[in-house]
């Protein structure tokens, strides 16, 4: 028996019952099969969004089966995508270092914003504030993301730096600039990690791709011993230059560490000044000014630790053995003394510290993922944060659940499902507060996992929840085999993920369809390349020029003449060559009337009736008038005044019921009188020729249905 819908509607996974065995068996296979290509795909994501890659699984658990249980779609595979990553990479960078405590942090407070925002926009059916995002600007901001992620694994896949600014074709000039220092260890799994997933995709498809080249390359990662890793001390970097840097950013490290006392010294002491002395009290904007100057320097050497970071990156080092009881020398490669020999490593310093440095001396992995289950709690807020976050969070939001209602309508297209917006909406916003409370980072429905899970044979959403049963199972014991998966294979997996967000035919059919689609799919795509890595930019800019280029549009919409055709309809007299009417001006207005465009409006009528002075009527078409707002209505007061005031008369043909309950609403409707309004615009052409005075007329516009007495016809 099915659920009651009361119940349906706060619990819609209740629609999946009665549960059948055979449901049950399609939908576990499935979700095995969509979980083996989340497990090693939600780690590259984690690491694109700049995360540790084991916070990958912490999203690709409760938040999948959460999407799930309270979406509207059966097959929509909600977790870790690459453009939800990247945005909150992009959002972080400036105010965290990727990787670190306080980015975690912020990662997960975005989802939590995200979450917000989106259980509001569904809970009051507020779904169509994505309509403000449209398709071309999607496309064009589609096609630059999937490029700027593409671009920023190539790093990974040479082993070799890259730094982070606030320009990222710096930064990407910045890596072409070390291709000749490539790791080649680290190019072979990579390249090998791809050759794997496109043989594999080209010529058997139903495999797991993904998993086999993971499975392949980390076994090969374990049997050659693909990390070397080992420590150092500033001591025994004997490079001035780069010791130099290493003093530098130690004492500067310092100093950090002094400034961040100082601030919160002053701001205990400012909880202390406002309870006593008040807001405003000359104590209190005192240490206001101060804890502000103390900001402002803390950030200064947190950029000027952070290019010192970059900066020491950048050198490879050669290893001199030292005698037993002491500590190893470190000179740039190619510096080595006379006499002496490296241990044939070349060696890197992945980032700077006080004390004791690790050492990379082969290739990049994954390192050691924490077992067990994520903490669960609320996030901790900053209120200061808040005001950075936000448009990152409503960027996000707008563009992931674009994502995941664009992917859940195409897959309804196959399956014939409905699909309800607002309870997507729903699904999505508690997927990422769950997640948010599980340490994850801003989720959103998958296209390529969604494709693997309807093609495994997924029926229902209970898919999704068994692949994240799948996934909690490799949290509780399978994490240790995680270890030596190459960092390398995990940007390759992520290459291969993107190449098919690149789509060039669709900007060219946006172009093809209106230009102004096509100039807002293209300054979209500049403009997010151009902002990279602040993609919430990019994405702005394009919704703001797609509204402009909509309203300018809508200024000067389609104004005609008409004139009768050979045919019998009325049609654009200056397109067809059509004779003008000695009685009567007829104007078509395609287009709503309102504040934008009532000047166009006005100034097409003028100039039709001073084109043709001689004729005593004015017809205005109106079918194609969809609204009238309050200007539109003021003008049209304005001109049938004005126009009467000049011996014409002026009718009124085909207007919508809108449009004529604003006049009656107004008044208009009983200034320009009843006897005015026709329903067609023959049926008012009809009215003026059957009138005394234009009964011997012959012109274009006479409808063919009244033929002119022979009397009349005589005198033409």
């Amino acid at each position: 028996m099915a659920p009651p819908p009361i119940l349906r509607r706060f619990f819609p996974f209740l629609r999946w019952f009665p549960y059948s065995a055979g449901c049950f068996r399609a939908d576990f296979l499935a979700g095995l099969t969509v979980a083996l290509v989340l497990v090693p795909q939600s780690m590259a994501y984690a690491q694109l969004a700049g995360m540790p890659a084991y916070y990958g699984l912490y999203a690709a658990f409760l938040p999948v089966m959460v999407a799930a249980l309270w979406g509207s779609s059966n097959q929509l595979a909600t977790g870790p995508v690459a453009v939800a990553s990247l945005l909150t990479a992009s959002s972080l960078t400036p105010l965290a270092a990727p990787g670190s405590e306080a980015f975690v942090a912020y990662a997960i407070m975005l989802a939590l914003l995200v979450g917000i925002v989106q259980l509001g926009l569904g809970v009051f059916k507020l779904g169509v504030i994505v309509n403000f995002l449209s398709h071309p600007v999607i496309v064009g901001f589609t096609n630059a993301a999937a490029i700027i992620i593409g671009l920023s694994q190539v790093n990974k896949l040479i082993g070799v730096p890259m730094g982070r600014s606030e320009h990222f074709i710096e930064d990407i000039w910045g890596v072409a600039k070390l291709v000749g220092d490539t790791h080649l260890p680290t190019l072979a799994m990579g390249a090998t990690a791809i050759a794997i997933m496109w043989v594999i995709r080209k010529k058997a498809p139903k495999l797991p791709g993904v998993l086999i080249a993971v499975a392949l390359t980390t076994t090969a990662s374990w049997l050659i011993g693909f990390e070397l890793n080992a420590t150092a001390t500033v001591e025994q970097v004997m490079e001035p230059e780069a010791r130099a840097l290493l003093t530098e950013f130690a004492r500067t490290e310092t100093r950090i560490r002094e400034i961040n006392d100082q601030i919160a010294a002053r701001t205990s002491g400012l909880k202390a000044l406002r309870k006593d002395r008040g807001e405003l009290s000359h104590e209190m904007v005192t240490l206001n000014h101060e804890v502000d100057l103390l900001r402002l320097q803390l950030k200064d050497r947190e950029d000027e630790n952070r290019r010192r970071n970059r900066a020491i990156r950048s050198f490879v080092f050669e290893r001199i053995a030292a005698p037993a009881g002491e500590a190893g020398q470190l000179y740039a490669e190619g510096r080595v003394p006379a006499g002496k020999t490296s241990d044939g490593h070349r060696w890197r310093i992945p980032r700077a510290a006080q004390g004791s440095m690790k050492l990379t001396g082969g290739g990049e992995v994954v390192g050691k993922v924490p077992e067990g289950l994520p903490s669960v709690g609320v996030p901790r807020m900053s209120w200061e944060m808040l005001g950075s976050l936000l448009t990152a969070a409503i960027v996000i939001s707008l563009v992931g659940f674009m994502e995941a209602i664009s992917i859940a309508k195409a897959i309804a297209a196959k399956t014939k499902q409905k699909i309800d917006p607002s309870q997507e909406l729903i699904g999505q916003g508690l997927a990422n507060l769950v997640g948010a409370a599980t340490q994850a980072f801003p989720v959103s429905g998958s296209f390529s996992r969604s494709a693997v899970n309807i093609n495994a044979g997924a029926l229902t959403g209970m898919s999704s929840v068994i692949t994240g049963l799948f996934v909690l199972l490799t949290l509780l014991f399978l994490t240790p085999l995680l270890y030596h998966l190459p960092q390398a294979v995990l940007a390759a997996v992520i290459i291969m993920a993107v190449i098919g967000l690149i789509n060039v035919a669709a900007v060219k059919h946006a172009w093809q369809a209106s230009r102004h689609d096509g100039i807002a799919a293209v300054v979209t795509f500049v403009a997010t390349l151009a902002f990279a890595p602040h993609l919430d930019k990019g994405i702005l800019v394009g919704a703001g020029l797609a509204i402009v280029l909509y309203l300018y549009r809508t200024m000067s919409p389609r104004a005609v003449i008409l004139g009768r055709h050979a045919d019998g309809t009325l049609r654009d007299a200056k397109l067809n060559n059509l004779p003008p009417s000695q009685v009567v001006t007829a104007v078509r207005f395609d287009g709503r009337l309102y504040f934008a465009n009532v000047a166009f409006f006005e100034d097409a009528i003028l100039e039709a009736v001073a084109s043709n002075p001689q004729a005593p009527y004015l017809l205005i078409v109106g079918d194609g008038i969809n609204e009238l707002d309050a200007s539109g209505e003021e003008v049209i007061h304005h001109l049938v005044d004005r126009l009467r005031g000049n011996g014409l008369v002026v009718l009124f043909a085909g207007l919508k019921k809108q449009v004529l309950d604003v006049m009656k609403a107004t008044g208009l409707h009983a200034v320009i009188g009843e006897k005015n309004f026709f329903a067609t615009a023959d049926r008012a052409l009809e009215q003026i020729y059957s009138r005394e005075e234009n009964l011997g007329a012959v012109d274009g516009l006479r409808p063919a249905s009244m033929p002119v007495p022979i009397s009349e016809q005589r005198f033409g």
